[in-house]
Order: structure tokens, then C-alpha cells, then sequence
């Protein structure tokens, strides 16, 4: 028997033994999830960093803190057991139950909290999970498991209901998301394909290339200081960041240079503009794994760019946008891409033509006080997700700030060939029990007047 195969068949034991578990069971156990990360981020976000080589260990630190509070705070007071609604209108109950074995791809950018988050969501729901580790991080996401299955023990419920893949490969990941019953896959696009080609139910995210357009009626220092935060955070790994930001032409030296005084350094020469392009996407291919989630200082020694000693964000303006720069990309390092724009509906022409380029589905960010032109952006950007007036890196995957479901993995839509749309969380694990009494009365009593 295989590692895989063996790891699916503990793991289907133990979740069928967790199937009838009560509410303050699952409860317990995706809180025990979360505490732990919690307790131990001053450990985990540097080992991130430094089993990954990419990112930030303070902001990854920030991330096990903030993510592991909030995602508990929004599903702890929620029924995921028994008759969770009871519709007296229709006469009908819904009654929740358990999907199985969850297979989690992990990705390298995010290998604490995307594990936390999917198993918090996994065990409120009483299934069982299994997470295939990126090659980077395996030894990081199998002491994370150790971590999980210690406190599933002080709680009394089975320890297999949390393992991971020792061996992990590509091959290894298609096996275990053949043998398990759903998938949450967030990684590179071959691997969310292979999810969703794998013949069983899957949760896959799309690409990222969160665009960014700013009005002419806010507080520029206050957007291009949210602009920068969004960017910079974790060295620019996040799919949330801003990539391109579209400023008014009219406004467009001064937020530049707000965006200087928080962090940003402008660059300027063609030759340095070629060779940051160059840099990132070598003959306009694939981007270049090397500069992904590095610091503007490392990336200014790379390229000999001598950019100023605490410099946040490299900014480059730009003349052209969509397939004609590849600039206009997801860049998965802290570099934002700078244009202006006439009217507002210009902007968001540059905005969507962008997204048609790369990341069309994920999200938008704007910055405006002017209620029909945020209503705008939402109708126009085929998007699932517009973040308004705050930083998309840091507030899109849910914060105190706003409404956004608390996640790690971020659906696209059928625009980025996703099954779903919005911030993945529990709900989508589970199966629904649906009970339907007789009405008293029909509510058709006669066939012939139902048109009429």
C-alpha cells in the first residue's frame, strides 16, 4: 500500500469516528486549530520564511497572529451540527453533515495559515484532512501536523484526524486528491487544474493581479500610505497586494510622491526599468522564482538599483498596459506598477484591460469617496471581490475593517476557472440533509391559473 493510501484509509477511520461528534466537539477542535498557531507564531512565521526563502518572518509572524484570531472569531458561534436552520414558511429543515476526507494542497507562499485555516474549517465540520506539502516546506507543515494532532489528543479525539504527506510530490498530491472526497487546493495554476481534473468535488483559487484605482476625491497621502501597506506586506507573496496602481493624471506627481514618503522609491531610467522587467519575467515568461517574495533592498542588490536603505516598494510608471507590459502582471515581490488616467471610466478601462491580461476574478481595490464610482467598479470588474478605501494586501482575506469572510484561499469565479466565487470558509464543507414537510394548503391549488 502506498503512503498516500495508507494515510487516506487512517484518515477515513478516524473521521468516520468523529462523524457524530456534538457541537462542542468540533467546536473544541477547530479552536485548539487555531490557539495553537496562535501561541506559537513568534516560532512558526520565521521558520516560514526561512524554510521558503521568501517573505517576511515580521509580517508572517503578524499573519499567524491576526488570521488564527480572526477566522476563530468568525466560525466559533456557528452550527455545523444537527439541524443548523429550520424554515417554518417553507416547512423545511437543513441538516448538516460531514463531507469526509479533505486532501489540502499547500502552497509554499503561505505554509502555516492556509493549513490552519482549512483544517479549523475541516474539523468544525466534523471531516478529517490530509495536506500535501509544498517541497519547500515539508518539514514546517509536518511539524504543524505533530502540532494539530497533539492537541486533538489532550482533547480526546482521534489523532488521524490531522496527518500529512511525508513524501510529497506532484505525484503524491494526484493521489491523494483521487482517493479523498473534496479538495482545497491553493497553489500554482497546474495544480488547482489538476484539482479540478482529478474527478472529485474541488475548491481551487485563480490567479492574482489585484488591481488598483484611485479617485480624485480622496486624501492622497491617506491612499498611497494604504497602496504601499497593501504592497509590501509580506514582501509583495500576497495574491491580495496591489499590482498596478491607476492614479489621475491630474494627481499623479503628487501621489507618487506620497508614496515615496511611505516607503516607495521611484525608478526612473529606461535601463532600470528594462531590467527590473527583465528580472521578473525573462524572455515576457513565467515569472522568475527567484525574486519571488524577496525585499526591495535584495532585489535593488540583484539588479544594482541602489535604492535608499529602508525603501518598502519599488515603483515603476508605466506606458503601456495589459499584454504589451509585462509589467502589468502578478509580480510576486514588492514592485507596483504606476499610471495615469484621464476620467475615472478611463481608468477603469485600463483597470479591466489588465485583468483580461492576468487575474481576472480574484480582486480590485479603490480608493474613492464617491459612492457611483465605487458602485461602478463593482458592476464593470469581473471580479470577486472589491476592496474599498482600505489596503487589498491585508484587508481582502477578511479583517476587523470589514465584511470579508476570514480566509487563506480566495475563489475566482468561473473567470479564473473556479468553482466558486468569495472567501473560501466552512460552509463549503459541508453536505446538507435537506427535510421537507406537506404545506397545509397548496400553494397551486390550480394549475391553469399559475400564469395568470
Amino acid at each position: 500500500m502506498s503512503e498516500v493510501k495508507d494515510l487516506v484509509a487512517r484518515s477515513r477511520k478516524a473521521q468516520e469516528q468523529f462523524a457524530f461528534a456534538t457541537q462542542e466537539q468540533a467546536d473544541a477542535a477547530a479552536k485548539a486549530i487555531c490557539k495553537v498557531i496562535y501561541d506559537n507564531a513568534k516560532k512558526l512565521g520565521p521558520m516560514a520564511a526561512e524554510d521558503t526563502g521568501m517573505g517576511d518572518p515580521d509580517d508572517k509572524v503578524s499573519k499567524c497572529v491576526n488570521k488564527s484570531a480572526l477566522i476563530w472569531n468568525d466560525i466559533k458561534d456557528k452550527k455545523t451540527v444537527g439541524v443548523i436552520e429550520r424554515n417554518e414558511e417553507l416547512r423545511m429543515l437543513k441538516i448538516a453533515k460531514p463531507m469526509g476526507v479533505v486532501a489540502s494542497i499547500i502552497p509554499a507562499t503561505n505554509p502555516v495559515v492556509t493549513p490552519m485555516s482549512n483544517a479549523a474549517f475541516a474539523l468544525k465540520t466534523r471531516n478529517s484532512i490530509i495536506f500535501s506539502p509544498h517541497p519547500r516546506a515539508i518539514k514546517l507543515t509536518m511539524l504543524i501536523v505533530d502540532m494539530f494532532r497533539a492537541e486533538l489528543k489532550k482533547l480526546g479525539l482521534p489523532e488521524d484526524l490531522v496527518l500529512g504527506v511525508e513524501k510529497a510530490s506532484i505525484e503524491a498530491s494526484a493521489e491523494l486528491m483521487s482517493e479523498s472526497d473534496v479538495i482545497v487546493a491553493t497553489g500554482g495554476m497546474a495544480m488547482v487544474k489538476a484539482a479540478y481534473s482529478s474527478g472529485k468535488p474541488a475548491y481551487g483559487v485563480g490567479q492574482g493581479n489585484v488591481q488598483c484605482i484611485v479617485d480624485d476625491d480622496v486624501d492622497i497621502e491617506d491612499a498611497a500610505k494604504k497602496v504601499i501597506a497593501g504592497r509590501a506586506f509580506d514582501c509583495g507573496l500576497i495574491c491580495l497586494g496591489e499590482q498596478t496602481v491607476f492614479v489621475p493624471n491630474k494627481k499623479l506627481d503628487e501621489f507618487i510622491a506620497a508614496m515615496e514618503r511611505n516607503g516607495a522609491h521611484l525608478i526612473t531610467e529606461k535601463k532600470d526599468v528594462d531590467a527590473i522587467r527583465e528580472s521578473l519575467f525573462p524572455n515576457h515568461g513565467p515569472i522568475n522564482r527567484d525574486v519571488v517574495g524577496k525585499t526591495a533592498k535584495q532585489i535593488s542588490d540583484k539588479l544594482g538599483l541602489n535604492v535608499p536603505e529602508g525603501t518598502k516598494v519599488i515603483a515603476v510608471k508605466v506606458d503601456k498596459i495589459g499584454k504589451e507590459e509585462d509589467l502589468c502582471r502578478e509580480k510576486m515581490a514588492p514592485i507596483i506598477a504606476v499610471k495615469g488616467y484621464d476620467t475615472f471610466e478611463d481608468g477603469m478601462k485600463m483597470v479591466l484591460c489588465n485583468l483580461d491580461f492576468e487575474g481576472k476574478g480574484h480582486s480590485i481595490a479603490v480608493h474613492s469617496n464617491n459612492a457611483e464610482h465605487v458602485e461602478y467598479a463593482g458592476i464593470m470588474a469581473p471580479v470577486s471581490r472589491v476592496v474599498v478605501n482600505q489596503p487589498c494586501g491585508t484587508t481582502g482575506g477578511g479583517s476587523p475593517t470589514n465584511g470579508f469572510i476570514p480566509t487563506t484561499t480566495l475563489g475566482c469565479g468561473s473567470w479564473g476557472n473556479n468553482s466558486f466565487s468569495g472567501n473560501f470558509t466552512y460552509k463549503l464543507l459541508m453536505n446538507a440533509t435537506r427535510v421537507g414537510y406537506p404545506f397545509e394548503t397548496s400553494y397551486l391549488p390550480n394549475v391553469e391559473d399559475a400564469f395568470n
